[in-house]
């Protein structure tokens, strides 16, 4: 869990921040999480800093702020200085570089993810950053009995129970025979499609006890130019009204968190649990379509206009 963010920023650019930089700390803070930061002037050391800074010996130019020995993993550093970028990322810790007008010549390799508009940011994007470096999953959503988090490696067995049943394969694909080749295509999906999009699909857990019921969430098909929504609940908790739950609380999400319009559901041919869920959930018909020789039922649904969340974070 994060637990301290320490802020490493040129003189330029804390002095015309430094108002932002208090507003940040302080709603960081509020969520029990230490911040240092030092602001410094090339070549001549720290300018100003606060009293947590000192702990961490804060010094830009002259001396480092951090020895790298002593990395912390509960820790996210973030500075808009190649330098001191490069000694915290050699040492091990999770850096997310700042990038902005003033030094568009430096060059931060093997950054992941690069933040644009620090004045913006708060503490719910700094842990969103840190748990994406850290390859902690996010938290996508949770309703009432529900938690819809970013599936992880640990998920595979329970997806494998719920796969089992002939009845959940019928209309959709299989896992990977081999349980290994599974894991990889998670651990490449975290990275590819949550790291870059921000969104896919997640697994669904039943908050009382914790419990893989399902997976849903977002996802595109090459053919299509609409994002799909795609859902699937273990027997066990099939008929407990679990699918509707979660389907209607990522339909918001889409709306309001990443700015969809519109959405569709494709639904092979014969499967009439899944066609009602989109009958319930407000999805018209839009006729057959063929997919590899497969007929499928579209279903699309119009989004009324939301806006995206958190554009000061990209990825590189």
């Amino acid at each position: 869990m994060l637990e301290k963010v320490v802020l490493a920023l040129r003189e330029d650019t804390g002095n015309r921040l430094k108002a932002s930089l208090e507003s940040l700390v302080q709603d960081i803070e509020s969520h029990k999480v230490k911040v240092a930061y030092a602001v410094c002037e090339r070549g001549s050391g720290q300018i100003w800093q606060n009293e947590a800074a000192s702990e961490e010996r804060a010094a830009c130019g002259g001396c480092s702020m951090y020895d790298e020995d002593t990395a912390r993993q509960d820790t996210l550093y973030i500075t808009d200085s190649s330098k001191q970028y490069d000694i915290w990322r050699k040492g091990g810790s999770y850096v997310l570089p700042y990038r902005h007008h003033g030094n568009q010549e430096m060059t931060f390799d093997g950054a992941e993810y690069l933040i644009e508009r620090l004045e913006e940011i708060d503490y719910e994007v700094v842990d969103m950053a840190y748990r994406r470096l850290a390859g902690i999953p996010w938290e996508i959503l949770r309703t009432e009995r529900c938690i819809v988090r970013e599936t992880v490696e640990e998920d595979v067995d329970s997806l494998y129970d719920i796969y089992k049943d002939p009845t959940v394969t019928e209309y959709m694909e299989k896992l990977y025979e081999n349980r290994e080749e599974e894991v990889a295509y998670i651990r490449d999906y975290r990275r590819k499609m949550y790291g870059f999009y921000g969104y896919g699909i997640w697994t669904v857990l039943r908050r009382k006890d914790g419990q893989v019921i399902g997976r849903a969430g977002i996802s595109w098909r090459e053919e299509f130019d609409v994002p799909e929504l795609g859902f699937v609940i273990g027997v066990p908790w099939q008929r407990q009204g679990y699918a509707f739950e979660v389907c209607s609380a990522i339909l918001d999400y889409a709306r309001k968190d990443i700015g969809f319009k519109q959405i569709q559901a494709l639904v092979m041919e014969h499967n009439e649990k899944s066609a009602a869920l989109c009958h319930k959930l407000g999805f018209e018909n839009n006729g057959v379509t063929m997919i590899e020789g497969v007929r499928y039922l579209l279903y699309k649904l119009q989004l009324k206009c939301g806006c995206i969340s958190d554009p000061s974070i990209s990825c590189t």
